[in-house]
């Protein structure tokens, strides 16, 4: 891992490489890093190899140095086939290098905040236009733990081949590189401070678009519910018409080897790392343009121009919330009498038909 570009870095980022040995979301974060070396960090957190071209995996931070500054990870690109996520955040970053120049008001926010982005986790995969990392690891399955109870047939993770889709990896094996790289992250740069956020965007499920947060591996309730209760609360009287179903990822479905899920039970004890991931609701892009199932990428993101634009705008508030969550992470976190109410209230929400209490 290092920081910011050397004059070989620079070289490596500034490099046109063949057309058939790139993807267009790699060369465009490597445009950002390049047009906004001055302001950002930049890491090489991993090199991964594929038949043909190899592919650095890049972090890019910004805002408070202090260790104890509250903190927001932005994700994307874990699925090879899901490039919506990616380019979310890739123009989310662009808008925040741009507003840069003439933003105080987010100039102010950076002063007390950090800010990272890793846009695309499996370069591989992308590159290959494949769901899968090169090895044929489904990574957002990678992690060591098994589901408490039984999970969807074959969607749920399995260990017999890479061959067939949703493969954890063979059991007892070290973590691919793209999931220790991603946990690097989460550990060094979000969980080892006070309080942290993190989102990492997907699509091709459902109808609608869904936040979900820990657990996958359980229908048990994470221990920070009345934390995720407020973020919930909060999101709705701020922006009151959005439509996401915010929700444990267990209601939907239960999957071994949730990143997220081993991420978040390895925090620190004392700290609040919530990590979500917003699931874009690929159905609906589909059900309007069903000639979409006919192609791979067509299944995971709008072909039309105007959706993908539509998304890119949507979304962007999702994002500019939860740094201003951030932010405000002091005046807001429950405490004592606040938190055990918080409970009830999320608990009777997300579990009417078994109130328990959380883990």
């Amino acid at each position: 891992m290092h920081d910011s570009p050397s004059l070989a870095d620079a070289h490596r980022l500034s490099r046109t490489p063949d057309a058939a040995a790139t993807f267009a979301e790699h060369e465009d974060f490597k445009a950002l890093l390049l047009a906004g070396a001055a302001h950002l960090e930049i890491h090489e957190v991993a090199e991964v190899h594929t038949a043909g071209p190899s592919f650095p995996v890049y972090t890019a931070s910004i805002g408070s140095r202090d260790p104890h500054a509250p903190a927001v990870g932005f994700f994307g690109g874990i699925h090879g086939l899901e490039r919506i996520g990616s380019q979310l955040i890739l123009h989310y970053l662009r808008a925040l290098l741009f507003r840069l120049a003439w933003d105080t008001l987010l100039l102010q926010q950076l002063q007390k905040i950090r800010l990272v982005f890793m846009p695309i986790v499996n370069p591989g995969g992308m590159w290959a236009q494949q769901r899968a990392n090169p090895r044929g690891v489904d990574l957002m399955r990678n992690a060591p733990h098994r589901a408490e109870r039984p999970v969807p047939f074959l969607a749920g993770g399995q260990t017999w081949s890479p061959w067939l889709p949703w493969y954890c990896g063979r059991p007892g094996a070290p973590l691919e590189t793209e999931s220790a790289a991603l946990l690097q992250v989460v550990r060094e740069q979000l969980a080892c401070r006070p309080f942290s956020l993190a989102l990492d965007c997907h699509s091709g499920y459902g109808f609608s678009d869904s936040l979900w947060f820990p657990y996958a591996k359980t229908r048990r309730l994470m221990p920070h519910l009345p934390e995720m209760w407020l973020l919930k609360t909060m999101l709705m009287q701020s922006h009151p018409h959005h439509d996401y179903r915010f929700e444990p990822q267990s209601k939907q479905y239960l999957l071994h080897g949730d990143l997220w899920d081993h991420a978040y039970e390895h925090t620190p004890a004392g700290h609040v790392f919530l990590p979500m991931t917003l699931e874009l609701g690929s159905w609906l892009w589909i059900r309007k343009n069903p000639r979409q199932l006919l192609s791979k990428h067509g299944i995971f993101n709008p072909i039309k121009a105007h959706r993908t634009q539509r998304v890119l705008r949507r979304h962007a508030d999702l994002l500019d919330f939860l740094t201003r969550v951030a932010f405000a992470a002091p005046g807001w976190l429950p405490q004592a009498e606040q938190r055990e109410r918080l409970l009830q209230q999320a608990t009777a929400h997300w579990r009417p038909e078994r109130p328990v209490r959380s883990a």
